[in-house]
């Protein structure tokens, strides 16, 4: 991954903030965005700067079109989680903070092993 620009930060810090899910699947913590198919040029845009995190779609579902992208596993904990745990905090947006730490707790065993390994 090549490293990210400034501008490659605060672009993703806010559509994470503004239009970002922090959750999981039960076994691996992740962050998902979606939205309208048009924006498809900034979904191709993350996944260039996030080469191991998935795009899906374009999804045709009850009247809306739209592209998912999600980062989850080894690529969150390795590529996104920093980024965003160094970002996100209280004194920018509260409430996105909140969800990312509440996140890390219900995932934090996942997110230290994944994290020890990438020591190995």
């Amino acid at each position: 991954m090549r490293p990210l620009s400034e501008f490659d930060r605060g672009v993703i810090v806010g559509l994470l903030i503004g239009e970002g899910s922090f959750g999981g699947d039960g076994k691996q913590p992740q962050v998902t965005l979606r939205m309208h198919v048009r924006h498809e040029a900034v979904f191709r845009w993350l996944v260039e700067r996030f080469p191991d995190t998935r795009l899906y779609g374009p999804y045709h579902h009850g009247g809306r079109s739209y592209y998912q992208w999600m980062a989850r596993g080894r690529p969150l904990v390795t590529e996104v989680l920093p980024l965003l745990e160094q970002e996100i905090h209280d004194r920018l947006d509260a409430h996105a903070a909140s969800r990312l730490q509440s996140m890390c707790e219900r995932y934090a065993g996942y997110i230290n092993r994944e994290r020890a390994r990438e020591l190995d």
